[in-house]
C-alpha cells in the first residue's frame, strides 16, 4: 500500500511538471531573418537596407525557380559597371507575343497593379506617384506611350528591365511570374501600336489654286 501510494506521488508530480506553463527559450534561433521578419515600406528609398542588416533585393533566391515558372530567364543580370547583358536581352522574343481578349484583359489588370501608379493608366509616365509634379515622387516616370525611346526598346529588353530592376525602378520578379511579366509586356507594346495608328497623319500640301480672273 506504501509503495502504491509513493507511485502515486511520483506519477502526479511528473504530470503536473509535464503539463505546467513553463518558458522555454532556446539558446539560439536558427534564422532569425525568419523568425523575426523587417518590414519595409514599398516605394520608398530602400537602398540602404544592406546597412540595417536587411538582406532584400526585390528578386527571388539565386537558383530557385517558382512552381508557376516555365524556363528560367536564360540571361543573367549585369555586374555593376557592365550591360552586355542588357544589350544581349535586345534579341530575346516574348513567347507571349499576341494577346487573346482574357490574356489582354488580365494584362491590364496586371499593369494597373503593379506599373500604373509610375507609368499611368494610360502609360504616360504620370501616375499616382508623380501627379503632375504634385505626388510625392519628384521625377516623372518614363512615358512608355509617345516616347521613341521606349517605344523602339525592344520586349526582350523591357523584361529585362522588369526582372532585375533599371535605374530607380526596382525588380519585379517577386511580385509577377515570367508569364505575367511577358504578358504585362505584350500589353504595353499593344498600347504602342494602338498610340501610334491613332496619331494624326499629315494632309499631304496641295498647291493653291490661283483665283479665277
Amino acid at each position: 500500500m506504501k509503495n502504491t501510494s509513493i507511485i502515486a506521488c511520483l506519477t502526479a508530480v511528473v504530470a503536473l511538471v509535464a503539463c505546467s506553463d513553463v518558458k522555454r527559450t532556446p539558446g539560439s534561433i536558427y534564422m532569425p531573418d525568419m523568425a523575426y521578419s523587417r518590414a519595409y515600406e514599398s516605394y520608398s528609398d530602400n537602398s540602404n537596407l544592406a546597412e540595417k542588416g536587411i538582406n532584400y533585393n526585390n528578386r527571388p533566391v539565386e537558383g530557385t525557380i517558382s512552381r508557376e515558372e516555365e524556363m528560367p530567364f536564360h540571361i543573367a543580370k549585369d555586374l555593376p559597371g557592365d550591360s552586355i547583358n542588357y544589350v544581349a536581352s535586345k534579341l530575346v522574343k516574348n513567347p507571349y507575343d499576341t494577346l487573346s481578349a482574357t490574356d489582354k484583359d488580365e494584362a491590364e489588370r496586371l499593369y494597373l497593379i503593379n506599373c500604373g501608379i509610375c507609368h499611368g493608366a494610360n502609360l504616360k509616365g504620370n501616375g499616382p506617384l508623380y501627379k503632375d509634379g504634385n505626388g510625392p515622387y519628384p521625377a516623372k516616370p518614363a512615358s512608355l506611350v509617345g516616347d521613341a525611346k521606349y517605344e523602339a526598346m525592344p520586349a526582350g529588353q523591357m523584361f529585362y528591365s522588369v526582372t532585375y530592376g533599371k535605374n530607380l525602378m526596382g525588380s519585379y520578379a517577386s511580385q509577377l511570374s515570367r508569364k505575367q511579366r511577358w504578358k504585362v509586356i505584350a500589353y504595353v507594346k499593344a498600347k504602342q501600336q494602338e498610340g501610334n495608328k491613332a496619331a494624326p497623319v499629315a494632309a499631304t500640301a496641295t498647291p493653291a489654286t490661283a483665283p479665277a480672273k
